[in-house]
């Protein structure tokens, strides 16, 4: 085998690595979009006048709720572009809302920041490590990939528990990886 057999199999083999690191990030684009496609649903119909109410007294009240949901996607972004975040030195703080069109606004400006974020980042970015904390205490200690994987998960989560208040508030439920008992589009 020649040299030059030798650099066109390392340029392959380069090539082939590069295309799989895209097909993760591609997927998890397409994640991001399913999820995001199917969130926005969910919060278009959040009834602002039953933004006070919670099904249970240990339950979050619903403009909570549905402020996370719309947070969520953020947490892309920040998992991209910093090492972690500490909850003591930057608490939650919920964003101000007055109606649902400031929360589906919400989720689609941290959409597409995510998604900006995604786009421009390779298998090595996904790779490094992400702490989230409280001070000194360690609440997760993720490879940014797995960030990006439970921000998704919690998205999901949260989506579903936005689905039983609404379904106690006697709202109909969108599909979401399928039928609902009230929608039966797929």
């Amino acid at each position: 085998m020649s040299i030059a057999d030798l650099l066109l199999m390392e340029l392959h083999a380069a090539e082939k690595t590069k295309q799989k690191n895209m097909e993760i990030i591609n997927a998890l684009l397409k994640e991001l979009e399913a999820e995001f496609n199917i969130t926005k649903k969910f919060l278009a119909i959040v009834p602002a006048e039953k933004f006070d109410w919670a099904p249970h007294e240990k339950s979050m009240k619903l403009k909570s709720l549905a402020v996370h949901i719309a947070d969520l996607p953020s947490w892309v972004s920040l998992a991209l572009t910093t090492d972690g975040l500490d909850f003591e030195t930057a608490p939650y703080v919920e964003k101000p809302i007055e109606n649902v069109g400031d929360l589906v606004k919400i989720l689609e400006e941290n959409y597409n920041e995510g998604k900006t974020e995604l786009k421009k980042a390779t298998e090595e970015d996904l790779n490094g490590r992400w702490i989230l904390r409280m001070g000194k205490q360690v609440l997760a200690d993720y490879s940014k990939y797995e960030t990006i994987r439970h921000s998704l998960s919690q998205t999901t989560h949260h989506r579903a528990q936005l689905g039983v208040y609404l379904r106690l508030l006697d709202i109909p439920i969108p599909g979401s990886y399928g039928p609902s008992a009230d929608d039966q589009n797929f």
